[in-house]
């Protein structure tokens, strides 16, 4: 009597279709904060071939404040990117490059287990396609037994300008014809304060550009673009007129690292910065510059 009761019991729970999500290791998104976006609509990515060779410790930002990264170690070497990530805590036993749906298919294959370091910190080292993009990984809760589906990003701004490549090493052939020109420009980096006029003042000539930069203050005596230096236009200086420079746009429409040395504070000071030029916005003139 009792067995066919429990037969009857199975027979009816077959019928009814469950889904697979309550049989599986995916948190639902009621067991989920909800997530934060990574990164901004403007972030250029930054591949190996763009970073010189070498380990540099680099800002990430994570999807999740569970999912707090304490320490991230980016390795460049061979044309490839790994990155030794120093958890904030030990929720986590492994990781997986890919949605936690995935994750729970795979089997174990693809999945990255935890190591610690001396001092018992959760270590997890995987590999990174590119900075400044979202990458998608699933994290096993140790406790809830179960995959959460996180977004990271790797921040290229966070990197110091000497460890950042032009790509291609030249400068780029630049499609407008030669002339005079005024193109939007944005800069990103430093602590903010700090501006360029926009757009700027582009020459082309053998179709290669050259941007006149004006600074909102006259604290800065040269710019590093691509290593080489460009010293401030003493001529504007003199008139009373803020930092000039005359620098070339090794790319448009990517994030150019340069660099830019203040006198303002107590002693000479160098800070990175990102230069963008909108090649859509150019706009030819006759004005002479």
């Amino acid at each position: 009597m009792r067995k066919s009761i429990f037969l009857a019991i199975i027979l009816q729970l077959s019928i009814f279709n469950f889904p697979s999500s309550v049989f599986s290791q995916v948190a639902s998104q009621s067991e989920s904060l909800p997530p934060q976006k990574v990164g901004t609509e403007d972030m250029i990515p930054l591949s190996a071939s763009e970073i010189l060779e070498g380990s540099y410790e680099v800002e990430v930002e994570s999807s999740s404040s569970m999912f707090r990264i304490a320490k991230a170690t980016l390795t460049v070497k061979d044309g490839n990117m790994t990155a030794k990530l120093t958890m904030g805590g030990k929720s986590y036993s492994k990781l997986f490059l890919g949605t936690a749906e995935e994750a729970s298919e795979s089997n174990g294959s693809g999945e990255i287990p935890a190591s610690q370091d001396e001092n018992g910190a959760v270590l997890f080292e995987i590999p990174v396609s590119a900075l400044n993009s979202s990458i998608k990984c699933a994290a096993f809760s140790k406790r809830k037994e179960k995959w959460y589906n996180r977004d990271i990003l790797f921040d290229a701004g966070s990197l110091p300008e000497e460890s950042l490549l032009i790509y291609p090493k030249k400068q780029e052939n630049v499609s407008l014809k030669d002339g005079r020109y005024f193109v939007n420009a944005s800069l990103t980096g430093g602590s903010g304060r700090a501006k360029i006029t926009s757009p700027v003042k582009v020459i082309v000539d053998g179709g290669k550009a050259f941007a006149i930069i004006e600074w909102s203050s006259p604290n800065f005596d040269y710019m590093k673009v691509n290593h080489e230096c460009y010293d401030a236009d003493t001529k504007v200086l003199e008139k009373g007129g803020n930092s000039t420079f005359k620098i070339p746009v090794f790319a448009f429409d990517k994030k150019v690292p340069v660099t830019a040395d203040t006198v303002a504070m107590s002693k000479a000071h160098e800070i990175n910065y990102w230069l963008h030029f909108d090649s859509k916005s150019a706009k030819k003139t006759r004005k002479k510059f």
